[in-house]
């Protein structure tokens, strides 16, 4: 296999200092404002991006120093692959968030329901569109169980 090269386009800036204050998705902290300020040289890219209200941001779990085949999630004791939940823990170090967009100024992106660690190094960031990524008949495999009708909000 070859090697792949990437290089981050800017850095998150969180009130998150540590990983134990981060929301398990940030839906569940909505009003926690963060912002991505990018390289200079990428500050064109977020051209009309400010017509969207959501973006789907791809980034490097730069504290993770372990990489885990399974893992054991926030909502269970039993241990799942690690490719059917969302640790940092993962080979490459790959995160993704969807995230509210609230205004873009120059190179910053600012945003809400953020659940990304401080000075995490941002790699991409795509428009969430709801014609590409909307699905019908989703299943939700071991997670559905915690989300019921007569489950509490998280």
């Amino acid at each position: 296999m070859e090697t792949i090269k990437i290089h981050p386009i800017g850095i998150v800036h969180s009130p998150y200092k540590n990983t134990k204050d981060i929301p398990i998705q940030g839906i569940f902290k909505a009003g926690v404002e963060a912002h991505i300020e990018l390289n200079k040289k990428y500050e064109k890219g977020l051209k009309d991006l400010d017509g969207f209200s959501h973006a789907i941001l791809l980034y490097y779990f730069h504290e993770s120093k372990t990489e885990d085949i399974e893992g054991t999630p926030y909502l269970e004791k039993d241990r799942h692959g690690i490719f059917s939940i969302r640790s940092p823990h993962r080979p490459n170090h790959i995160g993704i968030s969807i995230v509210k967009i609230k205004s873009i100024q120059a190179n910053k992106l600012y945003f809400t329901e953020v659940d990304i660690l401080d000075k995490t190094p941002v790699i991409d960031i795509k428009p969430y569109i709801k014609y590409f990524d909307n699905r019908e008949g989703l299943r939700h495999g071991w997670i559905e169980k915690h989300f019921s009708p007569n489950k509490p909000d998280r």
